[in-house]
């Protein structure tokens, strides 16, 4: 980050403190518009009154994520970007979280981590393997321009 200047106290104080400038406001734009679908549907701040599920939260915010990454750039019923919901989905995991109103459903702890690790060992190894191969890799710019 930058120096402390030796003439402000208080730049020795503030350093310390939650960085909250490092958090983009476009995203809180965007996570708002979701926040506003949801109060105007379900009433502002709900699950601070009556908790949440994790699973359904993760699941809204997956699913969320999974059509924006397939080139759906809106929710078919609000009409809002995808993003704006997931990110919608995490902030109220995280709110009920804190406030201790989350259901706590998630799954039992299983072999992610471990699985995890183990696979990606073969990823600079099928790289070396195809390292003189120079395939098209198809993104959305390859979907025909209605």
């Amino acid at each position: 980050m930058s120096e402390l200047k030796d003439t402000n106290p208080k730049d020795a104080i503030g350093s310390q403190k939650l960085p909250l400038h490092l958090w983009p406001t476009t995203a809180t734009a965007m996570g708002c518009l979701g926040l506003m679908d949801g109060a105007m549907k379900y009433g502002r701040a709900n699950w601070r009154k009556a908790g949440v599920r994790a699973s359904i939260y993760f699941d809204a915010a997956n699913r969320h994520l999974a059509a924006w990454f397939e080139g759906e750039e809106a929710d078919p019923d609000s009409g809002l970007p995808h993003l704006a919901h997931a990110l919608a989905c995490l902030a109220i995991i995280v709110d009920a979280e804190a406030a201790g109103l989350l259901v706590d459903d998630r799954q039992v702890q299983g072999g992610h981590r471990a699985l995890i690790n183990a696979l990606t060992q073969h990823v600079p190894r099928l790289q070396d393997v195809h390292a003189d191969r120079a395939p098209k890799h198809f993104t959305i710019a390859d979907n025909p321009q209605p």
